[in-house]
């Protein structure tokens, strides 16, 4: 398979389950929408593949992530092309359904803040940002409503997700 590497990294991030945001505020702010599949692979590490469309534009990747601890991984991801992806799809976890999301990118306080609205809630989204370090600064943008942090709560993963879906109450 060949692939094009994008990087090899740490992956620093917070992670916010926040009250679904009014529909019309973000009318205006670019989005994607996204549908993630995870994949057999090596233990102690997760392995998932992406298509994320952008209008009528496709891109795919595929990663491979290793924690290091609750708020960092290791990261690996390559860009690959349509028929790489439909290679690796072979390799679905059958216990994982995909994902599919819209993701909205929102510009706050000098920080880019990742937004996931999920179909299977109509009342809560995910809400994450990446981090220089585990131990930066930031400001969370005001017209969210921050249920609870859930960096360090394994059930709001993707891959977790993937598996099943909390139904703890709000």
């Amino acid at each position: 398979m060949r692939s094009k590497s994008l990087c090899q990294n740490l992956e620093i991030e917070r992670r916010f389950l926040i009250t679904m945001p009014d529909l019309e505020l973000l009318k205006d702010v670019p989005h994607s929408k996204i549908q993630q599949t995870y994949l057999l692979g090596e233990k102690g590490s997760t392995e998932r593949v992406r298509k994320r469309s952008y209008g009528n534009c496709d891109t795919y990747t595929h990663t491979i992530k290793r924690r290091i601890s609750n708020i960092s991984r290791e990261e690996k991801e390559s860009e690959i092309n349509a028929d790489e992806y439909a290679t690796l799809l072979k390799r679905a976890d059958p216990k994982r359904r995909f994902i599919s999301k819209t993701r909205y990118c929102i510009e706050y306080g000098g920080k880019l803040f990742e937004l996931d609205l999920f179909p299977f809630w109509r009342d809560r989204a995910i809400m994450e940002i990446e981090l220089g370090s585990e131990d930066e600064n930031f400001s969370l943008p005001p017209q969210f409503t921050i249920i609870k942090e859930i960096t360090n709560d394994r059930r709001y993963t993707n891959a977790s997700l993937a598996l099943e879906i909390p139904q703890d109450q709000i």
